[in-house]
């Protein structure tokens, strides 16, 4: 009996050690990352996708410095623009590189081999899944030097790497994730990266979209629940309309309830299940599925309560106006940027109707060409939805001085009709007189090295990295 238990003993330890590697061993997910990395970065495929990121990059960054158009754009914009395409397609690589991490195995047959190591299933995706997002450094930090060079030493630049850090990565591990869902469900390649494009366009359209369409209560739950349009808008108020994290934060909601929710499903749901074939074995993913998509539903909503809520109020009564405004002159050079407030204030004894509040901009050359306000401000009108007797609010304006010369800018309040045969006296502010001095412009030339040495940099690294591969395969032949 004794020998018997010192044998059951001796097998208990032989399997605990299996189990339980010791503490100088790398772990299995290390392990598996650490191939995964090699594959992707050795082997040329990440490299390849941060070459055609790169050639893009400095292909945007010199058109928008060299067209005498665009090179009008004030530095904040330019900045706020380049680092839209840059997480854009930051989020792309993520993706595709993801789609291919499972699929790609079934297609290869070497997910099998994986299957049989000691490995478990859920090390295997937290491994393929954190060499997934290591181009998204990589890619934030080619960005800098062409972010550094547009914004001109403009404050801008620290804010655009602040945020374009954080919200990249809270997106650039959401879509690596998505990416390997699908590819979780997919068989082959084919199926994958069709599905992930698929996506990646489903996301990416709405925030295209033009303003008249982003507007009322269903356009501003459209874009406030997509990750990347959410993130675009929230950008474009901090970088370029000076706007307060206070007042926009509850555009991070959805960026980040995205992001918990895909990651969630990924290492919770899908990575025990990891197998052969595609998706899940278990007979009631089905009813599973329903329930998760209702689920799914009821949470955004949840979450879009508060924020829709935002845009419904009642239709008060017809009041007297007064608008204000909070300066007389301004002197500036070409591509600086006016801050300025306005106070619409209600004198009547009955609360208002909504208020609209409308910037203009005119020319006092007689021979100047005609202002578009569009083109110097990026918000032109202001609602204001209520005002009781004795009420006022202040609003925020921005102007971006964008050609020499001398202006007026001045604010219409216009009471809303009360019906469609009905019509409004409007309200007018003082002038600001705008005195626009001439300055330089971006100099393409400066931008030139930057946009054609990023990619030299990164093809030169790709040639000595294919160059040391059929090296080191022509030592392995000999």
């Amino acid at each position: 009996m004794s020998n018997v238990h010192i044998q059951m003993s001796d097998k208990q330890n032989v399997d605990d050690s299996r189990a339980e590697p010791s503490g100088s061993a790398s772990p299995a997910w290390w392990l598996m990352f650490s191939r995964e990395l090699t594959d992707l970065w050795i082997g040329g495929k990440a490299l390849n996708l941060i070459l055609v990121y790169t050639i893009l990059l400095g292909f945007v960054t010199y058109v928008i410095a060299s067209n005498s158009e665009l090179s009008l754009i004030p530095p904040k914009e330019m900045v706020y623009e380049t680092l839209k395409i840059a997480i854009a397609v930051g989020l792309f690589i993520s993706l595709i590189i993801g789609a291919d991490s499972l699929s790609g195995e079934r297609e290869r047959a070497t997910l099998e081999g994986l299957l049989l190591t000691p490995m478990s299933r859920r090390q295997i995706i937290v491994g393929k899944f954190l060499a997934a997002i290591s181009p998204w450094p990589v890619a934030l930090v080619i960005s800098v030097p062409y972010l550094s060079v547009l914004s001109q030493g403009d404050e801008v630049f620290g804010q655009a790497m602040l945020w374009g850090a954080l919200l990249g990565s809270v997106l650039a591990p959401a879509y690596a994730g998505l990416g390997m869902l699908v590819s979780f469900w997919s068989n082959s390649n084919k199926t994958s990266f069709f599905v992930s494009l698929g996506m990646y366009i489903l996301f990416l359209v709405p925030a295209q979209l033009p303003g008249r369409a982003q507007t009322g209560v269903s356009g501003q739950f459209l874009q406030w629940v997509n990750p990347v349009a959410a993130v675009n808008h929230f950008l474009s108020k901090i970088l370029t309309n000076n706007r307060t994290v206070e007042e926009f934060w509850p555009w991070l909601q959805s960026p980040v309830v995205f992001a918990l929710l895909i990651l969630g499903l990924l290492f919770l749901y899908a990575a025990p299940a990891l197998r052969l074939d595609a998706g899940r074995a278990s007979k009631s993913w089905s009813r599973w599925r329903r329930a998760a998509g209702l689920s799914l539903f009821c949470l955004m909503a949840a979450l879009s309560t508060s924020h829709a809520m935002a845009f419904q109020e009642a239709q008060p009564a017809t009041g007297d106006l007064q608008i204000s405004i909070d300066r007389d002159y301004e002197l500036v050079k070409s591509g600086d940027v006016i801050l300025f407030n306005t106070v619409v204030t209600n004198n009547g004894t009955e609360a208002s109707p909504p208020v609209i509040v409308a910037m203009n901009i005119i020319n006092l050359d007689v021979e100047g060409d005609v202002v578009d306000p569009e083109d110097w401000s990026p918000e032109r009108t202001q609602y204001i939805e209520l005002l009781a007797p004795d009420q006022s609010a202040e609003l925020s304006w921005r102007v971006n001085a964008i050609l020499d010369g001398d202006y007026i800018v001045y604010m219409v309040a216009m009471p809303k009709p009360e019906g469609q045969e009905a019509t409004s006296l409007p309200v007018a502010s003082s002038g600001i007189h705008l005195t626009v001095t001439p300055f330089t412009r971006l100099n393409p030339g400066g931008v030139l090295p930057y946009a054609i040495g990023g990619p030299i940099l990164v093809g030169l690294g790709l040639f000595f990295l294919y160059r040391r591969r059929r090296q080191g395969i022509d030592m392995g032949d000999s």
